[in-house]
């Protein structure tokens, strides 16, 4: 049964992640082509298999450039793609920004601009506002990478570090029509947070972005502390006329992985039951109470009856403890173990969506009910090694993490625990 369960729990995952595919997402959705010339640019893990289907799919002449984090490229022959780095941006991620900021200049109102943008996007268009050095936005993104901060927040602070993010690729692109189709990673799908929003307004400030800083302990280097002291050059804000010709749209989404894997789960036997698209906070802290619903199916067959499947995504953090090897969706699975504390009939998986938990080469795990007791018959202490944010080393040494290489799709975390 546990190599059934562990065979269901992959099937499951699979299956959200086919159903936002850049081809199930794009089919159907491409504008008409312009009278002018067609411009595409693009930002994110799935940036590039989204630039091959637009070429693949497109009835006219067009050229352009995207940006992908390194590894999930793919061969294109017209939309030159350039690989950068993820999470933490590099000077590939600026130079790429930087020549799409010159590709979109100088075009007429008879021309489109088609912006494929998804998650990641934000640290691969890592060109620095005036006067800030790569480095020290590089050092700003490590911090609050380790502070625990939701993505919203990041990306606030991204978008005023930014020269090209927060519309300024849209307003540098008027008078020419820019049509965005995104796919999103972020809980609320909230487009002006997808990539930090190049190609759409955005109503966040300078002062929020300082706040955000202040709040988690982050002392910024001088370059960036000034910048955002200034306050100069904001962000485009609604109803800016350089936006005028701009429309967006969502192409795939959190909720249609989850409606996959639901169905999936269905057709198997099992009842699932959708938690939601949103869930954030820390890895941790979300496993110990998914437990705490998984442990009421068990002993009530309540909310849902069993067996059933509890089918969640969304984006947890990681507040980093100590140097420990792991991400977060590890980190939610050696939580939720512990949680479960062996807890009979429970099986589990949480992976990232695009292939890679953070920054390790797998995309997560899956857990078992013994997955305690064999750890320690190894030797090792699970407790401990959470502590540690060791959770990776946790799952290597059991033989459970969950390898696929990039998918080049992403719309954040997966995660089902089966309730036998």
């Amino acid at each position: 049964m546990k190599n059934d369960c562990r065979v269901l729990l992959r099937h499951l995952f699979e299956s959200a992640v086919a159903a936002v595919s850049p081809a199930a997402a794009l089919a159907g959705r491409l504008p008409a082509p312009p009278v002018g010339r067609t411009v595409v640019i693009g930002a994110g893990k799935a940036a590039a298999s989204m630039a091959r289907f637009v070429e693949d799919n497109w009835p006219g002449p067009l050229d352009g450039l995207v940006v992908t984090r390194y590894g999930h490229g793919v061969p294109t022959t017209r939309i030159a793609v350039i690989e950068a780095g993820h999470p933490l941006p590099d000077a590939a991620g600026a130079e790429a920004a930087r020549a799409m900021l010159a590709m979109v200049g100088g075009l007429s109102s008879d021309d489109l601009v088609l912006a494929l943008i998804s998650g990641g996007g934000s640290a691969l268009l890592s060109l620095p506002a005036d006067g800030i050095g790569l480095a020290d936005k590089r050092s700003v993104t490590a911090a609050l990478l380790a502070s625990g901060a939701a993505i919203g927040e990041i990306n606030i602070v991204r978008k005023h570090l930014s020269s090209i993010k927060g519309g300024r690729l849209a307003a540098a692109a008027a008078p020419a029509a820019v049509v965005t189709l995104a796919i999103s990673d972020v809980p609320g799908d909230d487009l002006a947070a997808i990539a930090s929003g190049p190609t759409i307004a955005d109503p966040t400030t300078f002062a929020e972005a300082r706040a955000i800083l202040a709040h988690y302990g982050i002392e910024p280097p001088p370059s960036v502390a000034r910048h955002l002291a200034e306050g100069r050059n904001e962000t485009i804000k609604p109803g800016d006329p350089r936006l005028a010709a701009c429309r967006a749209e969502i192409v795939a989404d959190g909720w249609m992985a989850l409606d996959a894997a639901a169905a999936a789960a269905a057709a198997a036997g099992f009842s699932p039951l959708i938690l939601g698209d949103g869930i954030e906070g820390e890895a941790r802290e979300a496993a110990r109470v998914l437990a705490g619903i998984a442990a009421s199916i068990k002993r009530r067959d309540r909310p849902v009856k069993r067996p059933a499947v509890l089918i969640s995504g969304g984006e947890t953090s990681v507040t980093l403890r100590a140097p420990g090897r792991g991400g977060r969706n590890t980190e939610f699975l050696l939580g939720l173990a512990l949680a479960l504390d062996g807890m009979g009939g429970m099986h589990a998986i949480a992976c990232d969506t695009d292939g890679i938990d953070g920054t390790e080469d797998n995309a997560g795990a899956v857990l078992a009910p013994d997955s305690l007791a064999r750890a320690r018959a190894l030797g090792l202490d699970p407790r401990a090694m959470l502590a540690a944010n060791a959770s990776y080393d946790f799952f290597a040494a059991l033989g459970d993490l969950v390898v696929t290489g990039p998918t080049r799709t992403n719309v954040n975390d997966f995660r089902a625990i089966l309730v036998e």
